[in-house]
């Protein structure tokens, strides 16, 4: 926690960093003299210029370039660049091997990220309460109170790393979806392998939403109000309105469930959304352009797919699926800790996907790839874990990007984030004596978004710079600093 003075006879207190998140980033809160709360604001303090860089690079390299942006969510990347990359070679329809082993990747994807999530960085907080002592709450303490937990937890996302290994040839920053198609199969020796837990993963996925759903109802007065604000949601959804992680197309309600639109064609998202940026962060603020900035932001990720959709495909999900809708007695759930939920919801249904993909002949055949005519722009859209992934792409006659531009799920979620924190600190921390565990209430609410703050920032040309140039003694020889604003000074 970082204390200092600022004008207006406003106090300011940064956590900085945030702990249990992906990547870097802080939270920042203005106070008064009573220590009422005037502004909160999430802060994204590191910058990624993939959108620039991977420009005058060949189309094809693109699918491994650009999960490089994170460690955690490789694949949801790896995937999206995939998907926009089939129309640049003309695969308007993969073959029925490709589309399995792409999806099995996908479902694979998103079980180990929820389980890392929940398990690892979520549940400590849940566990052993908000403001618990801090040497505690972590995933080492996890281990120590609740070993099979943790166990469960550590296991549950290797199973997803396996499928991964297979699929895409490594469990980080594979190779295996190229466009048009993919570049291996999986043998029926490695089909045969997972096969052999999936059921023990089905079971525990089942527990991990037993657990969660647990929390909720013994601590309802909590969990229902923590952090809660209206807005809208957005997902992708399938065929009559169910459950797609992997194709679909986009549909918003607001905060009251009515639908703002729906089966709306991916390819045009950019006439649908605009971003925003602010001198603040080098995150920027998508929202809907129907709506305006000031009103047209939304949030993604599983606390909107699970109330977006109309029904889930797998059996053992759609039940839990009407559980969690009925909750709230059939009204959209606002609150940020039923991200936790629903994020459970969804693991059990990739572990019941990896099963009926595991049991389908295609993942073993041998027709890996397709082309067709040649294109020279593709969007590719993705539910990635933390929700809808926009990746899209110009290539010229040289096979060249040309253009490039994501909108990743966090950024999606920055403003709703934002919401979050300042519903949090205005419950919490308003005319409080500040200590550990209240700004720990603070960092509970951006955890529950599950955010990936690496992957989320792109505010090109934003970017303060300060630059020295110093003698062999460290005596400054010249210096030039460039502000938010792109002014410069010497």
């Amino acid at each position: 926690m970082e204390t200092a003075a600022h004008p207006g006879n406003l106090r300011r207190i940064a956590i900085d960093p945030l702990s249990r998140v992906e990547g870097h980033g802080k939270v920042t809160i203005m106070l008064d003299d009573k220590n009422r709360v005037h502004q909160v604001r999430l802060h994204v303090v590191e910058f990624r210029g993939f959108e620039k860089f991977i420009q005058g690079r060949p189309y094809w390299e693109v699918p491994v370039m650009v999960q490089r942006l994170c460690g955690i969510c490789p694949v949801s990347h790896h995937l999206a660049s995939s998907k926009a990359m089939d129309a640049i070679v003309g695969a308007k329809h993969l073959t029925p091997t490709a589309d399995r082993i792409r999806r099995l990747m996908h479902y694979g994807q998103i079980l180990q990220s929820h389980a890392l999530h929940f398990f690892h960085l979520g549940s400590p907080d849940l566990l052993f309460g908000f403001d618990s002592e801090i040497g505690r709450r972590n995933l080492m303490g996890l281990a120590e109170k609740y070993p099979e937990t943790a166990r469960r937890g550590i296991l549950l996302r290797k199973f997803g790393q396996e499928v991964i290994h297979h699929t895409a040839g490594k469990r980080v920053h594979g190779t295996g979806s190229v466009p048009g198609g993919v570049n291996k199969s999986l043998s029926i020796g490695e089909r045969d392998g997972l096969r052999k837990d999936i059921d023990q993963i089905l079971t525990w996925s089942q527990d991990a939403v037993g657990m969660v759903k647990e929390m909720h109802q013994h601590n309802a007065g909590l969990y229902d109000s923590f952090g809660a604000f209206p807005g809208n949601f957005m997902s992708l959804v399938g065929l009559n309105g169910q459950l797609e992680l992997y194709q679909g197309s986009l549909r918003c309600r607001n905060a009251s469930g009515h639908i703002l639109f729906d089966d709306y064609d991916c390819q045009n998202y950019n006439q649908l959304i605009s971003e925003e940026v602010k001198s603040w962060s080098y995150m920027k603020f998508p929202y809907l352009k129907s709506q305006g900035s000031t009103h047209g932001w939304y949030r993604v990720g599983p606390l909107s797919r699970i109330q977006n959709c109309d029904c889930i495909a797998t059996p053992l999900a759609e039940i839990e699926r009407r559980e969690f809708v009925s909750y709230n007695g059939n009204m959209p759930t606002h609150a940020p800790l039923a991200y936790h939920w629903a994020r459970m919801i969804e693991m059990l249904h990739a572990a019941e996907v990896i099963k009926e993909l595991l049991h389908d002949d295609d993942i073993i055949g041998s027709e890996l790839a397709t082309s067709g005519a040649r294109g020279f722009e593709g969007v590719g859209v993705i539910e990635a874990p933390r929700g809808t992934l926009i990746h899209h792409y110009r290539v010229d006659e040289n096979d060249l990007v040309s253009m490039c531009n994501l909108i990743v799920s966090t950024t999606h979620n920055n403003q709703a984030m934002n919401e979050a924190v300042l519903s949090v600190a205005r419950q919490y921390l308003d005319g409080r004596e500040i200590n550990e565990g209240l700004l720990n209430h603070i960092e509970v609410a951006v955890r529950a978004f599950d955010p990936c703050l690496s992957c989320a920032t792109h505010a090109l040309g934003k970017m303060p710079l300060e630059v020295e140039l110093l003698d062999h003694t460290g005596e400054r020889l010249s210096f030039l600093s460039r502000s938010r604003e792109g002014l410069f000074a010497c």
